[in-house]
Order: structure tokens, then sequence, then C-alpha cells
């Protein structure tokens, strides 16, 4: 693996979003939009609001860098700029670091909005601290930014690729815990949510935020969320294949 030919990938994707400005404008905005209108829908209710929003912040974080992720390698390949890197000499791991670098980058920031204004603007009353919450978030991008990579390798079109989102991120909203407990889910349905690495995030923003406990309290989580992320990179290597 080459450092600086990774960097080099991951530099050209930041100049080409940075570039497109209406792109780099939605990433802020959008978060803001429907944070917004989360707050507004429980503007009465600010105690279910303060039990809902770690699962709420971690749908949305991974929503977000998932449509991010697989929308913009998809152009990549649409464009036929992933093809000629796979001609040149450059490793296939570091054409997949360089790109997930990149959009890292994005997703971060739109992790920060979503964060920070359901934290700041809609008053959210946690416990524990925003850095720790940010670690948690951290490796969620990672996965989301892995998942987008591997599923666009199996779209020809941007439509194919929001046609994976209620495949992908139905199951995972509605059997992660973001909206009901998971032990109180039926064995079968359980069963399905501890193969979804949303339910480990979940799990990890509400011990940290509604119970207070810290990162050393969530070695197992962390764990699980990191191994998903490493997997589907994997994965995604495997698919991308050189002409």
């Amino acid at each position: 693996m080459s450092v600086d030919r990774t960097l080099a990938i991951a530099e050209r994707i930041v100049r080409q979003i940075v570039r497109d400005r209406r792109s780099l404008a939605l990433i802020i905005v959008a978060p803001v939009i429907v944070m917004s209108l989360v707050g507004f829908s429980f503007a009465d209710q600010q105690q279910v609001l303060d039990r809902i929003a770690p699962g709420l912040i971690a749908v949305f974080v991974l929503f977000f860098t998932f449509i991010l992720t697989g929308v913009s390698f998809l152009r990549e390949r649409a464009q036929g700029t992933l093809e000629r890197l796979l001609t040149t000499p450059v490793g296939r791991v570091d054409i997949l670091v360089g790109y997930t670098a990149g959009f890292l980058i994005f997703a971060m920031v739109q992790s920060v909005v979503v964060l920070l204004f359901t934290v700041w603007a809609l008053g959210i009353d946690y416990q524990g601290t925003i850095w720790q919450i940010w670690v948690v978030l951290m490796l969620l991008i990672v996965v989301g930014v892995s998942l987008g990579i591997f599923i666009s390798t199996f779209a020809r079109n941007e439509f194919q690729v929001v046609q994976f989102i209620p495949i992908l991120m139905a199951p995972q909203i509605f059997l992660s815990g973001a909206v009901a407990d998971v032990d109180k889910m039926p064995a079968p349905l359980e069963a399905i949510a501890y193969v979804l690495p949303l339910t480990y995030a979940v799990d990890g923003l509400k011990d940290i935020m509604l119970r207070g406990d810290g990162l050393s309290d969530l070695g197992f989580e962390l764990g699980i969320m990191a191994a998903f992320g490493l997997a589907l990179l994997a994965a995604a290597a495997v698919t991308v294949r050189r002409p």
C-alpha cells in the first residue's frame, strides 16, 4: 500500500466535491432540514425526544453517509474514473482506502452537523461527553462509507443506488433499537437485529447519552462496528475488479 497514492486519490475526491457547490451545500443543509423537522415533530414532547435522540442521530448519520458515498462512488464509475485508476499500477487497496478517506471527510462534516444541531439547537438533555459520542459516530461513519462503496459496485445508475435504501436501511431503522427496544422484539427479529451494524451504534449512543457510560464500557460495541467497517471494505475490494 502506497500512502502517497492513497492521499492523492483522497485529495482528488475532496477537490471534486468542493468544486460542486450544490452538493457541498446539500451536505450541510440537508441534515439541518431533516433534524429541524424532527425537532418540530416533538416540540411538545421534549422527554420523548431526549429518549429517542441517540437512535435518531445514529440512523441519520448512517443514512446520509450511505447516500453520499454510494452516489459519489457510482459517479466515479459512470465517468470512467475508477476504471482508469484500475488500469494503472495503483493497487485496489490504495484506491479503496483513498476513496474511503475522501468520503470520510464529508461524512464527518455531516455527522458533526447532525450531532451538534440535535444537541444544541433541539436542546437535547444528555449525559456523557460530545467527544465520546463522536467516537461512536466515527466508527458508524466508517461502516456507512464502506457500505456505500460496496453496494454501489452492484448498481449501474443512481436510481439503483436509491432503490437499495429501503432494502438496507428499513431493517436497520426498525430492528436496531432506534424505534423499539431490541430485547422486546420477537426472537427471530431479535436475532436479525444483532447482525446489523446500526444496532451496536444505537446501543453505544444510548449507553453514553442516556446512562452516562464511558467508552471503556463499550468495548464490545466499538469492536463490532470496527469489524463491520473492515469487512465491508474488504468485500468492496473483492467486488471491484480490474478491467
